[in-house]
């Protein structure tokens, strides 16, 4: 387990950056010449609910470097269930963890998962580098198929495998901006196509939190039958409002992330 926040997060990130080009680009966009004010507000991990590689087991590596569980959240249409996670240091991102309720899927569906996590190897699950370890298994184009027709969410763990499936720009901290539509437009802009799913702007100050996201990188996977390029990871922005006490909301809308999963679905 890492005994280090920041090398955790600079990994995740080195990692993402591999198949999220336009992270990169948009990093460049938004920041002031500094750079240095874009903090990341949370970044999102994806599992299934099998003991081995459970939500929990994600959990442990944060849990371990002073994170702590702060919410929890239901996705009856996906069939997903989710915590998120915050950390002593409120400058330290959050941590948005799901996972597939499995037997809730096809049983076409289970054996496929079942048999991709029996090829992980126990030890892989506690190493340092697991949250961004990748796939532990080859799927064929054909199975990838498959999975998509049932459920975006395993399809996409089939080709990507553990890593952070965004990064979020905390629009708060940003010199050259002040809202998520004026951080929209600049996107558009630039020639980013933005996530439409539920509209643009995800969430209300009313919730406290609005959110936006770019639409995936598409990215060549080389499964086991041949490379095909499919959705990658994408990039969030986010902007939090006080609540009665005068302190920033730090918790998540499932209405609103809901949405925001769908921003890996194919174009």
């Amino acid at each position: 387990m890492h005994s280090n926040v920041n090398t955790l997060f600079d990994n995740l990130w080195s990692n993402y950056l591999t198949v999220t080009p336009s992270a990169e680009k948009i990093h460049d966009l938004l920041g002031s010449t500094q750079k240095d004010d874009i903090i990341n507000d949370h970044i999102a991990l994806r599992t299934f609910n099998i003991e081995k590689v459970g939500l929990e087991k994600l959990a442990a590596h944060f849990l371990a470097i002073g994170y702590k569980e702060c919410g929890e959240y239901h996705f009856e249409a996906k069939k997903l269930y989710a915590k998120h996670y915050e950390h002593s240091d409120p400058n330290q991102p959050k941590v948005f963890i799901s996972e597939l309720l499995v037997e809730k899927c096809s049983p076409e569906l289970q054996a496929i998962v079942t048999d991709m996590v029996s090829q992980i190897d126990e030890s892989a699950v506690t190493a340092d580098n697991f949250l961004y370890s990748g796939t532990h298994w080859k799927v064929s184009t054909d199975t990838y198929k498959q999975l998509l027709a049932e459920s975006e969410y395993a399809a996409w763990m089939s080709a990507w495998g553990y890593r952070a499936n965004h990064f979020t720009v905390n629009i708060n901290t940003l010199a050259k901006f002040n809202n998520i539509h004026d951080v929209n437009q600049a996107l558009k802009d630039a020639g980013f196509v933005l996530n439409t799913s539920g509209g643009e702007v995800k969430g209300s100050p009313e919730v406290l939190l609005e959110q936006s996201s770019t639409l995936a990188d598409d990215y060549a996977v080389t499964f086991s039958d041949g490379d095909m390029s499919i959705p990658s990871c994408f990039y969030e922005f986010a902007i939090r409002y006080p609540k009665a006490d005068g302190e920033l909301y730090t918790g998540f809308v499932a209405a609103s992330a809901d949405k925001i999963f769908e921003s890996t679905n194919a174009r």
